[in-house]
């Protein structure tokens, strides 16, 4: 089978693509065959050498795919050759198969594509566990996007609508704007043309907002910071702006606020039971039209390269999936 392979740390240009051999699935192990792959922020970081959790080399990038399930270990009692499934890899989801644990696996509704299934679970995986168990956003409150058209910000003006919050999307461009719109966002915010802070202050009177969802990092932390409302809650997703920043402590104290990191990773695997049920969760939020991932650009497998490249120069809105089988 063939995989794209990281065999030094580098730009998304020093991956190849080579034959390897299959993998077997034993024990709770899931053999599926990969028909398409999201990608992530994390994917660009990894093959680099700059992410928390490191493979040896070599190693396949990609952490969530979608297929169809080919072979199941012994010990597997949910799944069944033929099932469309999404799955949870970590790495190793640029392949044409890939063994997963059962655990990871999410069985996909009816509707679903392949190409929305492969970029579902992380992001709004992510998102929602950050509104619901970190954030505990509730009706009426006002929450703040930034970076509110890429692959988690739009999957969070969405569960931040669906969960009864005043939506703020901010973004660098009308037409990123246009797309955090068509998802649900009730104001919008372009902060390549103005202040963040003084926008904010003026959609909500000087009260401010009071959750911020933050992927971006950069100088916009700080900005947002200033802009929490009393008992906010500023959320940090990422760095995505690529500096992480250095913010005044003085500020959590003035604005009587909090900030909270969200490792979701970290999460599925402390909290299998919670994580579990916010998957059934999204699924329900599917099922009933509240969310709808929005897959912004579909690369062919020989197309890695210029995939990455989108999702580093941030020119994605929604998510970006590599197409690997028919």
């Amino acid at each position: 089978m063939k995989a794209i392979l990281c065999k030094e740390h580098g730009p998304a240009e020093k991956l190849v693509i080579e034959d390897i051999a299959s993998p077997e699935a034993k024990g709770r192990g899931v053999k599926i065959r990969v028909k398409a792959a999201g990608l992530n922020f994390p994917d660009t970081l990894i093959i680099e050498g700059k992410y928390q959790l490191q493979p040896p080399l070599p190693f396949s990038p990609g952490g969530e795919l979608a297929g169809e399930v080919i072979e199941v270990g012994e010990k597997v009692t949910r799944f069944k050759p033929g099932d469309r499934v999404a799955a949870l890899t970590g790495w190793g989801a640029f392949a044409e198969e890939v063994v997963a644990p059962e655990s990871n696996l999410l069985p996909l509704p009816d509707g679903m594509s392949y190409e929305q299934a492969a970029g579902f679970m992380m992001v709004y995986g992510t998102s929602y566990y950050a509104l619901k168990q970190r954030a505990n956003i509730q009706p009426g409150e006002t929450l703040l996007v930034l970076g509110a058209s890429g692959g988690v910000g739009l999957a969070t003006v969405e569960l931040g609508k669906a969960m009864g919050a005043r939506v703020i999307a901010a973004a660098s461009t009308a037409e990123k704007l246009a797309v955090a719109k068509a998802a649900g966002a009730d104001e919008l915010i372009n902060y390549s043309e103005e202040s963040l802070k003084e926008a904010v202050k003026k959609l909500t009177k000087g009260k401010g907002v009071d959750v911020v969802y933050d992927p971006v990092g950069g100088d916009f932390t700080e900005q947002a910071l200033r802009s929490m409302a009393w008992n906010g809650r500023h959320l940090i997703i990422g760095f995505a702006a690529g500096d992480i920043p250095k913010v005044p402590a003085n500020l959590m104290l003035l604005k009587g606020c909090s900030v909270v990191g969200v490792f979701w990773g970290s999460f599925t695997q402390r909290e299998p039971e919670a994580s579990a049920q916010n998957m059934m969760d999204l699924l329900t939020l599917y099922a009933e039209g509240k969310i709808d991932p929005k897959v912004s650009q579909v690369f062919e497998f020989d197309q890695y390269a210029e995939a990455l490249g989108a999702l580093t120069g941030r020119r994605a809105t929604g998510k970006i999936v590599l197409r690997v089988g028919a």
